[in-house]
């Protein structure tokens, strides 16, 4: 049996700018042009940048770069229409989505939309972790669709979200019917403890697996389940078991997930479950 393709198809955001690993823009770049080439099908070519950095990106790149940027709108909605202009206007680039945190946008996702171009996916991140449930019902009485950004992680240990606060924002996303992405501390399959920080990290296949049980019907105490276990033989069980139909329905709850790294996640894919590895990444 093998694990159903749709589990994992396209899962990987490029976010090398960001923390831990933070590369510099030209290191970045090379690093995403070879993924490009490499053309592994767990990514999704998407290179993650902040608006704020889109100049220092546009001075970067090459003659033959052809970019889809998943824009993070962090100067607010005053310069995100410029934004999106400077993007449309370099033939290099195209603005595969756009990342929305609101605590940059005082009006709130409406504000946002406004200044966005009406075809280009948009997730809105709450300002509050706490926050999101008044979110979710706004964004799914929106007539054009929009998802949410779950933050997994970061520099501190109180940015790490415990298994049954993800669990509770998976299941309101399944009832909402709003899609989601995640972000931060992701880059590894199982849930762990980071050596170097005593970090809790949540797992991407932990992440994965929940959701898919969240659009099954499970709940939150179940699902809160699936994101503590850190058997990694279990969890992989339990993927191989999944079904096209159970994998098809998670990733239309989870769309993509923002990683740092770009190898690791292949790397665990293939080891746990026995996912095509035909990628090499240059040293970072």
């Amino acid at each position: 049996m093998t694990v159903p393709a749709a589990l994992l198809a396209a899962l990987v955001d490029d976010a090398g700018l960001f923390p831990p690993t933070a590369l510099p823009m030209d290191r970045a770049l090379a690093r995403h042009r070879a993924d490009l080439a490499a053309a592994h099908p767990l990514h999704t070519h998407r290179f993650l940048v902040p608006a704020s950095r889109l100049g220092e990106l546009r001075a970067r790149l090459e003659p033959g770069d052809s970019l889809a940027l998943g824009l993070i709108a962090d100067r607010g909605a005053e310069r995100l229409a410029a934004d999106c202009a400077a993007v449309a206007a370099d033939p290099r680039l195209r603005l595969a989505l756009a990342e929305v945190p609101l605590a940059a946008f005082p009006g709130g996702v409406r504000e946002a939309l406004d200044a966005l171009p009406g075809d280009v996916p948009v997730y809105a991140e709450p300002a509050a972790r706490a926050a999101y449930e008044p979110l979710l019902t706004e964004l799914g009485a929106l007539e054009r669709p929009v998802g949410a950004k779950l933050r997994c992680g970061g520099v501190r240990a109180e940015l790490f979200p415990t298994a049954p606060e993800v669990a509770a924002w998976i299941v309101a996303c399944a009832r909402a019917g709003v899609p989601f992405k995640a972000t931060a501390g992701l880059h590894e399959a199982v849930r762990h403890t980071a050596p170097a920080t005593g970090f809790r990290h949540h797992g991407y296949l932990n992440l994965l697996l929940a959701t898919a049980a969240a659009a099954g019907g499970a709940t939150t105490g179940e699902v809160t389940a699936v994101l503590e276990t850190e058997d990694a033989a279990r969890l992989a069980r339990r993927a191989h078991a999944l079904g096209e139909a159970g994998a098809r329905a998670a990733r239309r709850l989870l769309v993509s997930y923002g990683s740092c790294s770009t190898s690791t996640p292949l790397r665990q894919a293939a080891d746990l479950l026995g996912a095509p590895d035909t990628y090499q990444e240059i040293p970072v």
